[in-house]
């Protein structure tokens, strides 16, 4: 806050199911934006027989975060939670395709896969770079949700309604902030943004 930011994404599904709202007290300046609900709403949006899967960390799945969104919106829709704890890893490792993505990827998902559920929502960011994997698992019959992709959808929204959107026109400047492991976080952050980051714009912060 100290950066005078005008909203604040909680980037992790895990962190959005136990932080959101106390952040959200904490935080009354600036909107302060989770990515379970955008990801809850599209998958409801996405569900005409009713019938969601969700993939998550332990975390996220025991905590029940996406059973509550998505009951608040249709309190007669089915939900299937499966825990997928090595996905996480295998994509800040680069396993994000291959016969060793597709064969934990079948591990997890085929169960899912027999419950004919209408969509399946990746419920944690890291997910999407293992979407190729996914995807040859599940079919192309059951809709892919990427919370990632839905709440960049919502933050657009909030920042259009609230007139703090920047011209498309104008480059913003990327500063990363991470608590441990520059030189880790330079090599894992190219997966996940699709381009090298440069070293100069990463700041180490000392929580202490």
């Amino acid at each position: 806050m100290q950066r005078n930011v005008k909203l604040l994404v909680i980037a992790c599904n895990t962190a959005s199911a136990y932080a959101l709202p106390v952040l959200q007290a904490a935080i009354a300046s600036v909107p302060v934006v989770g990515v379970i609900e955008p990801g809850a709403e599209a998958a409801c949006t996405s569900a005409p027989n009713g019938r969601i899967a969700v993939i998550a960390t332990e975390g996220t799945v025991n905590g029940g975060a996406y059973l509550r969104a998505i009951k608040q919106r249709d309190p007669n829709t089915s939900v299937i939670q499966k825990a997928c704890p090595l996905f996480v890893p295998m994509a800040e490792e680069g396993l994000t395709d291959g016969e060793i993505a597709t064969t934990v990827a079948r591990h997890y998902l085929m169960p899912l896969k027999a419950e004919r559920p209408d969509c399946l929502v990746l419920g944690c960011t890291h997910f999407p770079v293992l979407k190729g994997a996914i995807c040859e698992v599940m079919g192309p019959e059951i809709a892919i949700m990427d919370s990632a992709a839905t709440t960049a959808r919502a933050v657009k929204a909030a920042l259009t309604s609230a007139g703090l959107r920047r011209k498309e026109t104008v480059e913003g400047a990327r500063s990363y902030l991470v608590t441990d492991a520059v030189e880790r976080f330079v090599r894992v952050g190219k997966i996940f943004l699709g381009a090298p980051l440069n070293p100069a714009t990463v700041e180490l912060v000392d929580l202490r």
